[in-house]
């Protein structure tokens, strides 16, 4: 089995999904209250440094941290559906079927600075806190102090209760650093996507994003189970690079566009 793991974004779409969806509870909702109440605390000027963001921003998030209720169900929208950066163009839900989002909700997370981590169809409120934030709290200085024990417990929870599964980071380097890696007891490939020109390859921020996305909708459209069959991923041009890959990072590279 493969659970794949994606960073969240900070542009949402919280238009309606489709009606097929029935979104499912987060499972670290007492940690987000926790953090919520913590943000709660924060004064539009706090939040526009903690965030590097500008007053309108602020105010925008002051707004949603004030109104955030871990129990509300009614103005939320499932993430998968919810964050519409470039991991989620590459992801491309609404032109999923309901069978794909099934397979999804069993096989791609999220890791979340307000959730921990969240499962494909799980609810979410509108909110904005990147996890490389340095907002002090009841566990430490940041949310990685916050977030690395109970997310790491959670994942390896999930991973206990299934046959023979592999992590798939396709998260950024800020929110895998939230993950004890050391600690996780299922074995971890992640995939790196680069760009070939003049002979070098080089990862592109935005271009490796939505990669990241389509190897997630890649493992969903073909039910992958097995690692190796992540290697066959040929969307956009990209191939497996066996000559640059390790053990435990597989290149995925193209001809620079």
């Amino acid at each position: 089995m493969l659970f794949a793991l994606l960073s969240p974004a900070k542009k949402l779409d919280f238009n309606p999904a489709p009606d097929f969806v029935t979104a499912t509870t987060p499972a670290l909702l007492q940690d987000t209250a926790l953090m919520a109440s913590r943000a709660k605390e924060l004064s539009r000027a706090q939040l526009a440094r903690l965030m590097d963001i500008s007053p309108k921003l602020a105010d925008l998030n002051y707004q949603r941290f004030q109104s955030f209720d871990p129990a509300n169900a009614r103005d939320t929208k499932a993430a998968i559906y919810a964050f519409a950066g470039d991991v989620y163009l590459g992801f491309d839900a609404k032109s999923l079927s309901k069978d794909d989002i099934a397979f999804a909700q069993k096989h791609v997370g999220i890791i979340s600075g307000l959730y921990g981590l969240l499962r494909s169809l799980d609810a979410i409120q509108p909110y904005r806190l990147e996890m490389g934030s340095s907002l002090k709290n009841v566990r430490g200085k940041d949310l990685y102090a916050f977030w690395r024990e109970n997310l790491t417990a959670h994942i390896n929870a999930l991973t206990a209760a299934a046959k023979d599964i592999t992590l798939i980071n396709l998260a950024s380097a800020e929110y895998w650093s939230a993950v004890n890696a050391k600690a996780l007891t299922a074995p971890v490939i992640t995939a790196a996507f680069k760009e070939v020109k003049g002979g070098k390859a080089s990862i592109v921020s935005f271009l490796a994003k939505k990669a990241r996305g389509m190897m997630a909708r890649y493992i969903v459209q073909h039910r992958l189970t097995a690692p190796d069959q992540i290697k066959a991923f040929d969307v956009d041009g990209y191939t497996f690079d066996p000559r640059t890959s390790t053990a435990d990072t597989w290149v995925f590279s193209r001809p620079a566009k």
